[in-house]
């Protein structure tokens, strides 16, 4: 295992374990190439969602369609027991409930002791995230498995006619999540099965060094300020925030995103113990950074 040094006299660490996607001969059969893939995490995730598998809302139009899977370990074969799933998505509006003690269309299971899960609720829909620009119907998963990285995913739906604008349904990963709606006996069936992954993490205790407010270097009118969730670093924003994966060289970088555009946050300890953080973003050719400082 490689320790990577953190910039200055503090030092943030991580682990190169492994990744998925991979095959592996098992002494009869070669296993594996069962690759789970990330996806954005979305603005509109909540936290301590109500512990439910059925998330009808009564009175609501739509499709109802049952979400079942299995949870496996990164060998792809071996069921995780007691995974956690957090599944959320819009209603049939195109609306998120992000403020009520309802939590509406949110809820989290746990996978059985063959890795099953399953949810019940209705299909969401397309909606316009803004100046026209319609995502696909898609759910949003976290399922965190001790020993694994929480894995951040949205799956869509096959024959949907927004895939094919969408830049982040439309990339070459999500091609697996993209999967078929059949019928079943109380309606529709989507299934997804899951296999977790190790990868490279910072230690909590240096991930805390990063934590609070920082203020943008040329307008000290905007801020950003970082907080740990599932040993994760998080921005907040005005739901619950947006998460960065530790991906070495004292940089973190939000996930999901389709090829050629990338956010990344790179920090640096300065001798007199300020903290300086670098954000960099590419979106469609186009390239911003900024510094912050940490207030």
């Amino acid at each position: 295992m490689k320790r990577r040094s953190f910039l200055g006299s503090s030092v943030l660490t991580a682990l190169a374990v492994s990744a998925s996607g991979f095959i592996k001969f098992d002494g009869k059969n070669y296993v594996g190439d069962c690759e789970t893939t990330s996806d954005i995490l979305g603005p509109f995730y909540r936290p301590n969602s109500p512990v439910r598998s059925n998330l009808v809302v009564k009175g609501d139009k739509g499709q109802m369609v049952e979400l079942t899977g299995k949870v496996k370990h990164q060998d792809c074969i071996t069921p995780y027991k007691n995974a956690k799933i957090e599944l959320w998505h819009c209603d049939s509006n195109g609306v998120y409930d992000n403020s009520t003690s309802e939590f509406k269309y949110r809820g989290v299971t746990f996978s059985d002791d063959k890795g099953n899960y399953s949810f019940q609720t209705l299909l969401p829909v397309p909606y316009d995230a803004g100046g026209g620009q319609m995502r696909p119907a898609h759910f949003h998963l976290l399922i965190s498995a001790e020993g694994y990285q929480p894995l951040v995913t949205q799956l869509y739906f096959t024959g949907d006619k927004y895939i094919e604008n969408d830049i982040y349904a439309n990339a070459e990963f999500a091609k697996r999540r993209i999967l078929d709606v059949s019928d079943s006996q109380n309606g529709k069936k989507v299934i997804y099965d899951v296999s977790m992954a190790k990868v490279m993490q910072a230690e909590p205790a240096s991930l805390d060094k990063l934590l609070g407010k920082y203020t943008n270097e040329k307008d000290k009118t905007k801020t950003i300020e970082f907080f740990k969730y599932n040993s994760s670093l998080w921005s907040k924003n005005e739901v619950f925030g947006n998460e960065f994966k530790y991906i070495g060289h004292n940089t973190f970088e939000y996930p999901g995103l389709p090829k050629g555009n990338s956010r990344t946050l790179t920090f640096e300890i300065l001798g007199s113990g300020e903290i300086k953080c670098s954000m960099n973003s590419e979106y469609n050719g186009k390239k911003t950074s900024y510094v912050f400082w940490k207030a």
